[in-house]
């Protein structure tokens, strides 16, 4: 395909998941609040972990103990629900749009190559919502130990878009830290990272961690804290795991000669011979004169012999 050509097809494939990134938007925005086949709302589900909390805790502006988030600008719930219906929506399409970067790249790719792409790819996104639900489940503990400090003095009266901001960032650094043990096990196929090299070092790496997990979580809690740590413990100690058993099955595949030293595949180092003394340089002897070779006139016929020989 030309340039003009791979252009043409990359335009028709983004309009194809604008289209379908679209649809999603406007199916979570009627999702928000309007669930159909008997689903929970997608506004009830996000509120969930802020209406589990003790009502003692959480502000009532209505009088009937109904769990709501407060709005503070006119404009802010429908905002607040725009936005919840376009993450939906962007969830919602992944196919689509997954599927049309798949079929853009994979053209360019050898056989072998497609199959660690698509393998890595499912792994990133299995790894990534793996982290966003123990993202959502960890809220619910997280808000309780944050809003219960100093409740004797003061009470929770979140608005819709800073409980938003909050959810979605925890969401995102538990997904994004969940893709840690990929990248490692990614540079070990690569070469560049083998098992040697961090077996030893395991008391730094679990400290760093934690202290990556006491400075990322939004919240500051303990709890939330405590879960990414653990979370991205073991799950880097199962990338170590297999970063050990690629090394012993490589290393295994390799034939003998490529397991010695530099010094021992070139053999011992044996002392030269004398060197002998170079001969003398004798005087060129003279160049012979040339033969001359007879020529005959240029119109004069061929010799005898000439008939001699093709008859």
């Amino acid at each position: 395909m030309t340039l003009v050509e791979h252009l043409s097809e990359l335009r028709r494939r983004v309009m194809i998941s604008l289209v379908a990134v679209v649809i999603g938007t406007i199916i979570g925005f009627i999702w928000y609040q309007n669930a159909p086949f008997g689903m929970a709302p997608l506004g009830e589900i996000i509120r969930g972990p802020y209406c589990n909390l003790p009502s003692e805790l959480r502000a009532d502006f209505t009088g009937d103990g109904e769990c709501r988030l407060l709005a503070t600008t006119p404009f802010e719930m429908f905002m607040l629900r725009l936005k919840v219906g376009a993450l939906a929506g962007l969830v919602l399409s992944s196919p689509v749009w997954l599927t049309q970067v798949w079929g853009f790249i994979t053209p360019g790719l050898h056989r072998n190559e497609k199959r660690y792409t698509f393998t890595f790819v499912s792994l990133a996104v299995v790894l990534f919502v793996a982290g966003a639900v123990l993202a959502y489940f960890v809220l619910d503990q997280g808000l309780y130990i944050l809003m219960s400090i100093g409740s004797e003095f003061q009470v929770a009266a979140l608005t819709g878009h800073e409980y938003y901001n909050f959810l979605l960032a925890l969401i995102t650094i538990f997904g994004v830290s969940f893709e840690l043990p990929l990248i490692i096990i990614m540079l070990n196929l690569a070469g560049v990272l083998r098992y040697e090299h961090v077996k030893e070092k395991r008391r730094l790496i679990i400290v760093g961690l934690f202290a990556f997990a006491a400075f990322m979580t939004p919240g500051q809690d303990p709890f939330s804290m405590l879960a990414l740590a653990l979370s991205m413990c073991l799950l880097v100690e199962l990338a170590f795991q297999f970063c050990r058993l690629h090394d012993k099955k490589a290393v295994a595949e390799k034939p003998e000669w490529m397991k010695l030293d530099d010094d021992e595949a070139s053999g011992p180092v044996t002392s030269s011979g004398p060197i002998a003394a170079s001969a003398p340089v004798t005087a060129a002897a003279p160049a012979s004169s040339p033969s001359v070779v007879p020529t005959r006139p240029k119109n004069s016929p061929p010799p005898e012999e000439y008939y001699n020989d093709v008859l």
